[in-house]
């Protein structure tokens, strides 16, 4: 795919300074913490019990989250577009002690078997940068049944008050809700978001069941190396992330 060939290029060239600015955050919380917050899996238990599971991190960058769940006795595969980002995982994998399985694709189309896994999720991540078209439909391939699906990801009501080309959302409506898909700045990775009725028509036709919809709200401390604290208070007020949580039929 265009788009995934262009994320390619930009999360290589990226990967350096990403986990230069973030690698600090990440590792502080222990690898297992959702968005931007860096809010602990060990409260929202999204994953449950990951021990002698198979799970596939769905965009897993440095693999900080993969490791943790390595840790917990998940069998793990780490798989990404970006081998830049895939070799800051081996190298944190390396540190660690650790080894598992990274596969270098898209999530459109990852070549891994179906029914492979009892665990697919990301942060941010695939979720994120790869069209929900393919996405989608591909999680649910690699689902065994009864498998979960978990992501993190920007919420529809943050895109619609982000302008593009800005660096801070607003508290107006800038853009039309019912046309959200893709979301394409000059020089920067392609992004994916679609209206909440569209999630859940997509799920569906992928024979995944919605478990529950989990809004991230940080505490009025919260601290991240995304964000500043002008966006702490926005998220305080309004929904900047969710975690969708889905069953496989």
């Amino acid at each position: 795919m265009d788009y995934a060939a262009r994320n390619r290029e930009i999360w290589d060239r990226k990967a350096d300074d990403y986990q230069k600015t973030h690698s600090e955050q990440l590792a502080a919380s222990g690898g297992a913490a959702w968005g931007v917050w860096q809010l602990p899996e060990s409260q929202l238990n999204v994953l449950g019990d990951v021990e002698a599971r198979d799970v596939l991190e769905f965009g897993c960058g440095a693999a900080q989250w993969s490791i943790a769940l390595h840790r917990r006795g998940a069998r793990v595969t780490g798989l990404d577009n970006s081998e830049s980002q895939l070799a800051h995982a081996r190298v944190l994998m390396k540190s660690a002690y650790v080894g598992f399985p990274l596969i270098h694709a898209s999530a459109h189309s990852t070549g891994l078997p179906a029914s492979s896994f009892d665990i697919v999720f990301c942060d941010h991540g695939a979720m994120t940068f790869c069209d929900p078209y393919g996405s989608v439909p591909e999680a649910a391939r690699l689902l065994r049944p009864g498998g979960l699906l978990a992501f993190s990801m920007h919420t529809p009501i943050i895109d619609i008050v982000w302008p593009l080309n800005s660096d801070r959302p607003t508290r107006c409506f800038t853009r039309d809700y019912w046309d959200l898909h893709v979301h394409d700045e000059p020089g920067d990775a392609v992004a994916f978001q679609l209206p909440y009725g569209t999630w859940i028509r997509l799920f569906r036709e992928n024979r995944l069941i919605v478990e529950d919809l989990i809004e991230l709200r940080p505490p009025p401390d919260a601290a991240s190396s995304y964000r500043n604290d002008e966006d702490r208070d926005w998220a305080r007020r309004w929904p900047m992330e969710h975690i969708w949580k889905l069953r496989r039929q």
